[in-house]
């Protein structure tokens, strides 16, 4: 199967309509056409007496126009991205409809609705994913499921994906074409859901291997993606080389000059080897993959490579300049090694190490590192603006590094770690923090925004917010966004609900944390990553408010699954407050204090985690079920069942708990029964029961409320 290359759009002069056969990449796909499919997927019937117009960019930036009279709605937009923004602008503000992950609240009259609104984005690029959300979040997805992000990118404007699917597809090719068998190449690669940490270099071979259909799968999906993308006008970002080799490789070649890697924790047989930057297979492999790449997919722009994420170069921190001399190579290196498989090529980098690593990227080595590659040809994702804030207590790395000094740069954040569901983020600072940079001397080469979550489905209003920043060179009044946004997903904002969005608000929507967890759900606290949330009393009185709304909002599917949330959140807290007693009166001898606060913790979790089994994202069986689904026998359907578990349970090295996921099902089968072990008279059997629950396909069921939100009032009615 191979990729049909598309023609660009053609844009006229900047006050001209573009026809409908200006932009034809076929006859049957306009880009009014891929436009119109999004809008009609998304409301769910024909979108009549709708008239969708393609005009011109104005400074190559995006721009929509949107007017709606007498029952007719017309969109301008400047690509197919900007037509389907401005249609869910009209969607939220005009019908009091919106679409996010969790579902729909759609109340599309039969008429439109009058309304008159334009705008633009002052960023060319509008950058969407992360790495780990290929771990995290999408690596068992189908099509269906691709589908359905695709259309919610383009909904929120997004323009440049990252798009990872199919790269060990790739890099089979290569290893094969370079002597290496197909035992040797299996056995180099992790299992699904740990794919992003091969791809980074800092995990090989755990819970591994991946079968050959697996990567015949993954390259058709990754064509159904990338053929969907470029109908709806993105530049998806593609893998490229970043240095890192199979043992198997350097075995056959031991002249080989590399660096062993060490991340997470994990033994030397996992770590990663990469290579030094003299080498010549540096170059060559580089082209190799980016061929192979191409060949099978199309021509691309953008290629992601990251060499160092998390980790540091084996040098003598007292010899900076060996150091600098090293960065500086690196960097030619892999800017060498892409522009060798397409002179064209734009190297893409995360930044998050920059921030993370701060000690070791200070200006003099970031600075070493991008001394050779020309400012056009790398474009530098800044990827954690939102936590030199909250977490590192630093300044801001674009400001630490002056704009990075030259290169092209995207200003983005991450909002979510592990696919956490616990609300938190900082909706204040998301709703300014990047107009700063917009008003700055940095942004002269500041070309997009963007947002990289660890895992989506989750914490939704935080990306509603972001989509919407995409395209506002001011800051948003979050008072009036806020009410808009009530009205949207809800179908209205009293003032009850204003009340209740105003503690959300206060509490844990005025705060970060890296890792919001429970400490039920670590069972005891982390110390090297300690468990935080703003679950505080503000947030339990906005839940009683939010659910006073009940009988107003309950039409609304929205207003359904946030209540449930909200609600189970609570339980989750003010069972927090009992393990915490239950862990005092044990660790104080007193026995029968400590049971009947485990008791107590115990049943008001199960109450949550049936709350839960009525939402429609937060259940073990559902993500569970696509690791299954994605399997086309037996023996696969439980290697890759144990290993979606594996993900959010254990995790490997020292990320136990990293993905801590609030979820039905998780919270039944895996974290009561370890609180239960860690309470009995045998808690060294903990380790062995974890690894018998992963393993194990079997699992309990439990039996949804009747009616989920009259319980959610009745149970948190009874906390008082």
């Amino acid at each position: 199967m191979k990729f049909n290359p598309k023609n660009g759009v053609i844009l006229l002069a900047a006050t001209a309509v573009v026809s409908l056969a200006a932009g034809c990449t076929s006859p049957k796909n306009t880009a009014t056409e891929a436009a119109r499919a999004v809008i009609e997927r998304t409301i769910e019937r024909p979108a009549r007496n709708l008239d969708l117009r393609l005009v011109a960019s104005e400074d190559s930036l995006d721009r929509y126009a949107i007017h709606a009279t007498d029952g007719k709605l017309r969109i301008e937009g400047s690509s197919v991205t900007a037509l389907c923004y401005a249609f869910n602008r009209y969607l939220k503000e005009a019908c009091h409809s919106m679409v996010t992950w969790s579902g729909k609240n759609l109340n599309i009259p039969d008429r439109w609705t009058d309304f008159e609104a334009e705008g633009s984005s002052p960023y060319r690029l509008r950058y969407f994913l992360n790495v780990c959300t290929f771990g995290y979040t999408t690596p068992y997805w189908d099509w269906e499921r691709w589908e359905r992000e695709l259309d919610w990118m383009a909904l929120h404007g997004v323009n440049l994906p990252l798009a990872t699917v199919a790269s060990e597809a790739i890099a089979r090719r290569v290893w094969l074409k370079l002597g290496l068998t197909e035992e040797e190449i299996a056995s180099f690669f992790t299992g699904a859901a740990h794919l992003p940490w091969h791809r980074m270099g800092n995990l090989n071979g755990f819970d591994g291997p991946l079968p050959e259909s697996w990567h015949e799968a993954q390259l058709e999906l990754q064509h159904r993606i990338l053929d969907r993308m470029h109908e709806l006008g993105m530049e998806p970002v593609a893998p490229a080389f970043a240095g890192f080799v199979p043992p198997a490789f350097l075995a056959r070649h031991p002249d080989i000059s590399y660096n062993q890697l060490e991340w997470g924790g994990f033994p030397p047989e996992y770590n990663a080897c990469v290579l030094a930057p003299d080498s010549p297979w540096f170059e060559k492999l580089g082209a190799l993959f980016i061929q192979e790449w191409e060949a099978e997919f199309g021509k691309a722009r953008y290629f992601l490579s990251d060499s160092f994420n998390e980790m540091k170069l084996p040098v003598d921190p007292a010899d900076t300049a060996a150091k600098h001399r090293l960065l500086a190579d690196y960097g030619e290196a892999i800017h060498r090694s892409i522009k060798a498989g397409d002179p064209d090529a734009v190297w893409v980098t995360q930044g998050w190490t920059f921030g993370y690593q701060h000690d070791f990227w200070d200006r003099e080595s970031l600075q070493a590192l991008l001394s050779r590659v020309p400012d056009r040809d790398l474009i530098i994702i800044d990827l954690g603006n939102d936590y030199p804030k909250w977490v590192w207590h630093t300044e801001q790395t674009w400001k630490v590094h002056d704009g990075f000094y030259g290169k092209q740069w995207i200003y983005s954040y991450v909002p979510n770690f592990g696919g956490k569901v616990l609300p938190t983020g900082d909706l204040a600072m998301y709703a300014s923090g990047s107009v700063e940079a917009l008003e700055s001397s940095a942004a002269r080469t500041l070309v997009g925004f963007g947002s990289a979550p660890e895992g989506l489905e989750n914490n939704e209003v935080v990306y509603e917010l972001l989509g919407d920043m995409g395209w506002s060179r001011q800051a948003i009044d979050l008072d009036r966004w806020t009410e808009n946004y009530c009205t949207a997903r809800y179908g209205g904002c009293d003032t009850t609900m204003r009340a209740a969005w105003q503690l959300l608000r206060r509490s844990v929507y005025a705060s970060l944390y890296s890792y919001p967890r429970f400490t039920w759900q670590t069972v005891d606290p982390d110390p090297r990553r300690p468990n935080g949330h703003a679950l505080n009393d503000d947030f339990g009185q906005a839940v009683k408010l939010f659910l006073d709304g009940a009988d107003r909002y309950a039409t609304s599917p929205l207003y359904r699954n946030d209540a449930l949330e909200f609600a189970a959140l609570w339980l989750g807290e003010v069972a927090d407050r009992h393990y915490t007693e239950a862990r005092t009166a044990r660790d104080a001898g007193n026995r029968t204090k400590a049971s009947a606060e485990l008791n107590r913790c115990v049943e008001l979790l199960k109450e949550a985690d049936r709350l839960l089994a009525s939402h429609p994202d937060y259940r073990l069986d559902e993500w569970v079920g696509y690791a299954e689904k994605a399997a086309p026998t037996d023996s696969l359907r439980q290697h890759y069942a144990s290993n979606a578990r594996r993900l959010i349970s254990t995790w490997g090295g020292f990320q136990e708990d990293y993905a801590a996921r609030f979820w039905s099902g998780m919270i039944r089968d895996y974290y009561i029964p370890r609180l239960e072990i860690r309470f009995s008279d045998h808690p060294e059997q903990l380790d062995a029961w974890e690894e018998a629950w992963i393993q194990s396909p079997r699992h309990t069921e439990t039996q949804p409320y009747d009616d989920p939100i009259e319980a959610a009032r009745r149970l948190i009615a009874s906390l008082e």
